[in-house]
């Protein structure tokens, strides 16, 4: 509650990360995870090496200035990020911007934006099965895209299924990897660029005059975005986290913000060392190999193989067993407050999680995977919806951030629960407005579509609700 000051209690005051009892729930799922098993969840499902995969795309679409996009996508994310850790602390539950805007504002808000936020959660397992899969095929022809992706979902579904401390061992795992093949191309980058390697002014990635506007690399941060999705997905884990609600925010920022470093210096390398730059301004990168020709030109074909392999491998299986993690608490989240249908919400009375909504999203994945493998555009198309949703749902989340507080809790911290949430509000609407024409038109659709679910639930005597709505901040 309110501090007699009328502000709000500080983070150091912030509760242990228990008590889902006094929502109304009961706790169902382990808590088994520590600081750091959050935070190499976060970097686990942004992915470190992830500007590998969509380099040249952004590279383009930034005008050359892919450093810049990344930056732009870090400080956007980050406000985001504090307005996740707030709400994180009000509401310490699983279901993320679901949750969050249903119990900050009202539950058919809530259910809305949940409702968005599943073109992110449901579409992104599948998105990163298939650039995986399409990855390993192009190495390994032989085998077909769609056994790839069988496999990949497989060995994920199975991970997953056994607890999430098997997911967090793997995670630890796989994140050593990736920081090694990260640190092998960082290496040899910049001793191609002290050997005279480079391409352009040793700041082109960053600010280039030439090609400079404030659409063009908004439109750009749109993409770029993509790497940074996933540093959100630890609030789904807020049921299975032993730490106090500040800590468990304090990790989607520090996840966050590390990413965000890693990004934006990979990327500056590769921008100057790309030796096919007037290709990419012109004409994209299509095939998807943007990043693997600049390692073959730094450092040899070995290079070019090495990052290749590692980035299907970080897709296929790292990033999509925490994103098949995230989608199905979110699936359990929603079904348990009877707003999708029941059996999603049931756990496993051994392994502690939820069974049923893990396998409905391999199953969703596993469909649109083989079906998107035959389409040109299935990459492109996953993609834009994937980030059209998540946009969307966080500007929900800021609003909820300044519903909750300044009008329901009369808080007077305004940077954090009034300016800050306005900037990433702000910024997020800009990105929106200047991301893929498709993705607009696609994303309204199925905002439309979730509308028309919760007028017709209303009109049929079944309007959203939440267990035991408690709007106040926890003492």
């Amino acid at each position: 509650m309110p501090s007699p000051s009328g502000t709000s209690p500080s983070p150091s005051d912030a509760p242990p990360a228990a008590g889902v009892e006094r929502f109304g729930y009961k706790q169902e799922l382990q808590r088994s995870l520590g600081f750091t098993d959050l935070l190499i969840y976060g970097l686990i499902f942004m992915v470190p090496i992830a500007p590998f995969g969509i380099f040249g795309s952004v590279f383009q679409a930034s005008g050359g200035m892919v450093a810049l996009a990344y930056l732009i996508g870090m400080v956007a994310m980050a406000f985001t990020a504090l307005s996740y850790a707030q709400m994180a602390q009000a509401f310490p539950m699983a279901g993320s911007v679901y949750t969050y805007a249903g119990r900050g504002i009202a539950a058919p808000v809530g259910f809305l934006a949940g409702w968005v936020i599943l073109l992110d959660y449901v579409l992104v397992p599948a998105l990163l099965y298939l650039v995986a899969s399409a990855a390993m095929a192009s190495f390994v022809p032989a085998i077909p895209i769609w056994a790839w992706l069988i496999g990949f979902i497989v060995l994920n579904t199975v991970v997953n299924y056994l607890g999430i401390e098997m997911t967090a061992r793997m995670n630890k795992i796989m994140l050593v990897a990736e920081m090694i093949v990260l640190a092998i191309f960082l290496v040899i980058g910049v001793i191609a660029l002290a050997q005279g390697k480079g391409h352009g002014d040793a700041l082109s990635p960053l600010f280039d005059s030439s090609t400079f506007s404030w659409p063009l690399v908004f439109g750009a941060v749109s993409v770029a975005v993509l790497s940074f999705l996933g540093f959100d997905g630890i609030s789904m884990l807020a049921e299975e986290s032993r730490e106090d609600t500040r800590k468990l925010g304090r990790s989607m920022v520090y996840a966050l913000a590390l990413a965000g470093v890693l990004f934006v210096v990979q990327t500056w390398v590769a921008a100057l060392l790309a030796p096919n730059r007037d290709d990419l301004l012109a004409k994209g990168d299509p095939a998807g190999t943007a990043f693997y020709d600049t390692a073959a030109y730094a450092g040899g074909h070995w290079l070019s193989v090495l990052t290749a392999i590692a980035t299907a491998v970080a897709w296929g299986f790292a990033n999509s067993l925490v994103a098949q993690a995230a989608t199905s608490r979110l699936l359990f989240a929603m079904a348990r407050d009877r707003q999708l249908p029941s059996f999603l919400g049931k756990v496993h009375p051994k392994h502690k999680v939820p069974v049923n909504a893990t396998f409905l999203v391999a199953a969703v994945s596993l469909v649109l995977g083989v079906y998107m493998s035959t389409r040109d555009d299935g990459i492109s198309l996953l993609s834009t919806l994937v980030n059209f949703g998540a946009m969307t749902a966080f500007l929900a989340l800021h609003v909820s951030v300044v519903v909750h507080y300044v009008f329901r809790q009369r808080s007077r911290d305004w940077w954090r629960h009034l300016i800050a949430p306005a900037i990433g509000f702000l910024i997020l609407l800009y990105v929106v407005i200047n991301a893929n024409i498709a993705a607009q038109v696609l994303g309204f659709v199925w905002l439309a579509i979730g509308v028309v679910i919760l007028v017709g639930s209303t009109l049929m005597g079944r309007r959203p609700t939440l267990s035991a709505i408690n709007t106040e901040v926890s003492e």
